[in-house]
């Protein structure tokens, strides 16, 4: 453990596309990191976040608090069309946060290019996507920033921390950068543009990766604005960090710099704090996951069916779907009559519609004695000829027959409580029932959701190629899945046939465990997510702050 950052901030600022907006993990690690950093330095700190929300669809993280930063919003001398609301994130610590409508920064978007082209050299000509939406965002938090530390006496931006999180508030850091040249900015990627974009396309990461070039990668790729933006404000940043050494090393040989390591840390504030009432999560979980499953494919799911889930986002390869998927192909040819039904649950979000009508009804009816057609998933689709996952269902030939013994069901929702199948319960709600997950990642510079398994008490299985597992692996060696409940596969280029005949026995084994072990495994679980809570893992964030402060301090000498 390193030392700890000695001098507390005038103010604290942390931007991100995913304050009070949940879209993906960064939403957890900000979220469960705000108790901590509000414990550390009270309400000095300010998380920063788009206003993308209305009266009609008002946010369900933010609570606007009229007595706030009074003073400031009667003149924030912010741009005409920039406005911002203020209030607490409704996230445990309930820190301060500041949401900001930027559609007026759009059509400042040109200049803003102009000027960080010829003051940084980030390259936005070939721009696409959201890289406009993203910078027009990132400029006006900038902004924000800027005219509340002089508000406050900062008018240089003395002993404040601007924190920005990836490649999407870029654009933001450089500005304060330019602006306020006395304040200490931070920037961090939780996964590298074109790390990401390389994996995306199919190729082969590390099996060639002293070989690549993040410059030339970009070019090939079309990633030049994302990846210049990021690069640049990696290189400008008093303090450059990111989520884990898997994500380190990608930064050193894409990124031309090395970066500080902020591994991510967890709370559980959401997970049930008694046996009692962890037993009773259980309970509804798995009664609201069986009674899915009976429905769907017409047969009666024994209550000791051994549940299966993997999650996340929908990137086929990255997330290791297909590994899930080859794996659960393998064991479903070595269960024998006298094994447990194993039902596998692919909880990841896709192009989803709505709830099919006939099991929604078939559910409030309780009627599950026929089965119902393509009795594989849970949701009408917008593209189903096009979904990656339920096409390989169906190439693997998962067909959910009266005799099969596993049972394969896609789950392409939000789970949020608003699916309409699982009687309102949430994702974090359903973890509970759950006997494993899989998350045999290709491409995961952390990876928040085996953390949060075993935070339920869910043992889980992971790859070497994810930060989580590396972590793991450092933490526990070689009798890591003993002393962790995590099973850490080892994951490269080359070794697809052996990682899913890995992951299959390993299932296996952990469906054939009897009572007593099971639940001395789940104890372990829950311990190894003890030692990943953010009161152990914040000491690498406030050694990030000294760093960037004194780097800081030299640079304004």
């Amino acid at each position: 453990m390193t030392s700890q950052c000695t001098t507390s901030p005038a103010l604290l600022f942390e931007t991100s596309w995913e304050v009070c907006n949940k879209v993906g993990g960064i939403y957890a690690v900000l979220s469960t990191k705000a108790r901590t950093l509000q414990a550390l330095y009270k309400n000095k700190v300010i998380f920063v976040g788009p206003d993308v929300w209305s009266e009609e669809n008002p946010s369900p993280y933010f609570t606007e608090v009229a007595s706030l930063l009074t003073s400031w919003r009667k003149s924030p001398a912010l741009p005409e069309g920039v406005s911002v609301r203020v209030g607490r994130w409704n996230v445990p610590g309930r820190p301060i946060a500041i949401l900001v409508k930027f559609n007026a920064m759009y059509e400042k978007n040109q200049e803003l290019y102009y000027q960080m082209w010829e003051k940084y050299g980030v390259d936005s000509l070939h721009a696409y996507g959201d890289y406009p939406e993203a910078c027009a965002f990132s400029h006006a938090a900038a902004l924000v920033i800027e005219s509340l530390c002089r508000h406050m006496g900062f008018t240089n931006g003395e002993g404040v921390i601007a924190h920005f999180d990836e490649w999407t508030t870029g654009m933001g850091l450089l500005h304060v950068k330019a602006t306020l040249p006395a304040a200490t900015t931070v920037f961090t990627t939780h996964a590298t543009s074109i790390g990401r974009s390389i994996c995306g396309n199919g190729k082969d990461l590390y099996a060639y990766f002293s070989g690549y070039n993040g410059d030339q990668m970009a070019a090939e790729l079309n990633m030049q604005a994302k990846h210049s933006l990021e690069k640049a404000a990696a290189h400008q940043a008093d303090c450059f960090t990111t989520v884990s050494d898997v994500t380190a090393r990608e930064c050193a040989q894409l990124l031309d710099i090395q970066a500080h390591v902020t591994p991510n840390g967890f709370e559980k504030d959401f997970v049930p704090s008694t046996a009692k009432a962890m037993a009773e999560a259980r309970k509804n979980s798995r009664d609201a996951l069986i009674k899915v499953a009976s429905t769907l494919t017409g047969r009666s799911v024994p209550e000791d069916s051994f549940l299966i889930a993997t999650s996340g986002r929908l990137e086929y390869r990255n997330k290791g779907i297909d590994v899930f998927l080859n794996s659960c192909n393998i064991l479903r040819n070595k269960l024998t009559e006298s094994d447990r039904t194993v039902v596998c649950f692919i909880m990841v979000p896709g192009w989803a519609r709505n709830v099919r009508q006939d099991l929604s009804e078939a559910i409030k009816l309780s009627n599950n004695s026929h089965g119902l057609p393509d009795p594989v998933i849970t949701h009408n689709l917008n593209n189903y000829d096009s979904d990656p996952i339920i096409n390989n269902i169906h190439r693997f030939a998962f067909h959910n027959t009266p005799n099969d013994k596993l049972l394969m069901i896609y789950v392409p929702c939000y789970l949020d409580g608003s699916d309409g199948l699982f009687n309102g319960l949430t994702y974090y709600e359903l973890l509970p029932g759950l006997d494993a997950t899989v998350f045999p990642s290709y491409y995961e510079p952390w990876g928040y959701t085996p953390l949060e398994s075993v935070a339920f008490a869910v043992p889980t299985i992971t790859t070497s190629l994810s930060g989580f597992g590396q972590w793991v692996n450092n933490t526990f060696g070689e009798k890591k899945f003993t002393n962790s409940a995590v099973h850490v596969n080892e994951r490269n280029d080359s070794n697809f046939s052996q990682l899913t005949e890995d992951i299959s026995q390993q299932l296996l084994q952990m469906s054939r465990l009897d009572e007593k072990t099971i639940a001395a495994l789940r104890k372990t679980a829950e311990k190894t997510a003890d030692l990943a809570a953010w009161k152990h893992f914040i000491t690498y964030y406030q050694t990030a702050y000294s760093v960037a402060l004194d780097s800081a301090k030299k640079r304004n000498l």
